[in-house]
């Protein structure tokens, strides 16, 4: 399961990403926002895509904005959430590959639908690595974590 979210920031780009993740029949769960209204919130959306991350094991998140800064940062909020704003694949590949992270966070503002695909998918197809060294440093960030 992949669950999104977006404001109105990067509502048309979300969209965009929703109707390619379907059309490869990976399921989808759209948790707003569900119209382009330039007053709401990016956080009243991404919260609760993060929070479905953490309460169904092995689901993703995708969220979007302009910068997608402020999305990764509502989201590595939730416990458990290790959020990445990747701007190319390479960096997807790295996200999953060395962090494993379970959310990408994208911009509008820097990237195409198009590219953003190419992100997603690499993203979505790169698992992590399991490397000891990679084990050890997510540890030391999940001890401190639990230690908040």
């Amino acid at each position: 399961m992949i669950y999104l979210g977006s404001d109105h920031g990067g509502f048309e780009f979300k969209e965009g990403i929703k109707k390619y993740l379907s059309e490869k029949g990976i399921e989808v769960e759209d948790l707003g926002a569900h119209s382009l209204d330039p007053a709401d919130d990016y956080p009243d959306f991404i919260i609760p895509v993060a929070q479905k991350v953490t309460g169904n094991p092995g689901s993703l998140g995708i969220v979007l904005g302009r910068s997608g800064n402020g999305e990764a940062i509502a989201a590595n909020k939730v416990k458990g959430i290790r959020a990445a704003l990747c701007l190319n694949e390479e960096m997807a590949k790295k996200a999953k590959e060395h962090n494993n992270a379970n959310i990408l966070s994208l911009t509008g503002d820097y990237m195409s639908v198009e590219e953003a695909k190419k992100v997603v998918q690499a993203f979505l197809d790169t698992p992590f690595s399991g490397d000891e060294r990679h084990i050890r440093r997510l540890k030391k960030i999940t001890e401190l974590e639990n230690s908040n």
